[in-house]
């Protein structure tokens, strides 16, 4: 039974630190009773506190790590319904499905993909995490050999053995047990067979039933059989389903603690055309998919996928920043122009992008602005004539260059004046409003 947050209060130091990002350990026991904190934020709980509230700060969705080294994905670890309450953690994993079928080039093909899937997007690198080997043959020699291709062609990349034929999936997991993959998957048929390798292999093991009462009874039985590690496939395909099925889930783990739906969900959108395909996934991205299989991965499908997880998994509570520093872009020398922006990501990569694409090698000093666009930062008193002022006399970059022209963005002009008084010595240059207009406006000084 959930404990309190009077119970859970009793157990903690009672200290009000800090530490944990509460304002007092009252404060941090009611997040923690409302499952919207994890009690491993209090760096100073006991081990007999652990002990005993260690269910009730257990998250409400399990977190399940499938793969193993620096490429190994967690997924689960949940505690709100909504982006905006918290944030989402663990964001969902892209795996892409090659079939026992497609031996050779064609999954040659695949992996190769999947190894250069790779897009750098406002400083973080996004990939397909994962590769599901399905065996559509039946024949478990067929899946093994996949499977190994798949192991020796994309090493460290997290696997996802799919097949419903138990002797299948110990062809397979015999060849990569070692690399912890996600056994897909335990039906009421199979039940006590699956979970018998899973738990040999300590393997995560995915469930698949038709409908969220079957899926119940499923995930109850094989929890019984010992095996704590689930994913859950309720069986929805079409869109409406996804979309009811999987909200359903996670209100009955988040709100409910139901603890037979309290697992990361699996998706397999897969459609007949990308598109459709790619528009089945954005809805699993955004209505609670812990794990997609696609058929394909397209570099356009993936940049739009990629892109939108992100969106999804950014906390919107905390604006993506940059560090503050004084950036070469190009090979900039000491008569390369100056420019200034804030150290939103948005912003900075924009503005970089642009820069680059004028092909004139420059100085970009970044200030730390918590985050805040150019007119948002301004109009909150963050990016000032007296903060610009200090940010370039602190930063040295007077050893860099040879002259003392700083160009400032044209939505700020109005700062030029104070700033000549605040930079004795330096030329304030007003550049362009919108970044776009950069290359132009370098060209045209070079």
């Amino acid at each position: 039974m959930a404990l309190s947050g009077v119970e859970i209060f009793k157990h903690l130091p009672k200290t009000n630190c800090k530490k944990c990002g509460h304002p007092t350990c009252l404060a941090f026991a009611m997040k923690l009773a409302a499952k919207q904190a994890s009690l491993d934020a209090c760096p100073d709980a006991s081990e007999d506190a652990k002990k005993v509230l260690g269910e009730a700060a257990a998250p409400p969705i399990r977190g399940i790590t499938i793969g193993a080294g620096d490429k190994a994905v967690k997924t689960g670890d949940e505690i709100c319904l909504f982006r905006h309450e918290k944030k989402f953690f663990n964001p969902t994993v892209f795996a892409v499905a090659i079939k026992d079928t497609e031996a050779g080039e064609a999954a040659a093909r695949k992996i190769e993909a999947v190894k250069t899937s790779e897009i750098d997007r406002v400083g973080q690198k996004l990939r397909v995490d994962a590769i599901a080997v399905i065996d559509e043959s039946g024949d478990a020699a067929k899946f093994a050999s996949v499977v190994k291709q798949v192991v020796d062609g994309a090493p460290g990349v997290a696997i996802i053995l799919a097949s419903k034929n138990p002797a299948v999936i110990e062809a397979g997991i015999a060849l990569c047990a070692d690399k912890k993959p996600l056994i897909y998957a335990a039906t009421a048929e199979n039940a006590e067979a699956m979970a018998k390798i899973a738990k040999e292999k300590k393997a995560s093991l995915a469930l698949s039933a038709d409908g969220l009462d079957a899926l119940t009874a499923l995930s109850e039985k094989v929890k019984g059989l010992g095996v704590d590690d689930l994913v859950l496939d309720p069986g929805a395909r079409k869109a409406k389903d996804m979309v009811e099925q999987y909200t359903i889930i996670r209100r009955a783990a988040i709100k409910k603690n139901f603890k037979p739906l309290g697992y990361p969900v699996i998706a397999f959108p897969g459609r007949g055309d990308s598109v459709s395909e790619a528009m089945a996934a954005s809805i699993g991205v955004m209505k609670y998919a812990s794990i997609i299989v696609l058929n394909t991965i397209e570099k356009w499908k993936m940049l739009a996928l990629l892109s939108l997880r992100q969106n999804i998994y950014t906390d919107p509570q905390v604006p993506m920043q940059v560090a503050q520093n004084i950036y070469k872009v190009g090979d900039a020398k000491e008569n390369s122009p100056l420019m200034i922006t804030t150290n939103f990501s948005l912003s900075y990569f924009i503005v970089r992008g642009e820069v680059e694409n004028s092909k004139v090698p420059s100085w970009l000093a970044v200030m730390d602005n918590e985050g805040l666009s150019v007119l948002t930062a301004w109009a909150a008193g963050k990016f000032t004539a007296s903060r610009i002022a200090q940010f370039i006399a602190e930063s040295g970059v007077e050893k860099s260059i040879n002259h003392k022209e700083l160009i400032i963005p044209g939505y700020v002009a109005i700062l030029s004046g104070t700033l000549e008084e605040k930079l004795p010595g330096w030329k304030i240059t007003v550049g362009p409003r919108e970044a776009n207009g950069l290359p132009s406006f370098l060209k045209a000084r070079a």
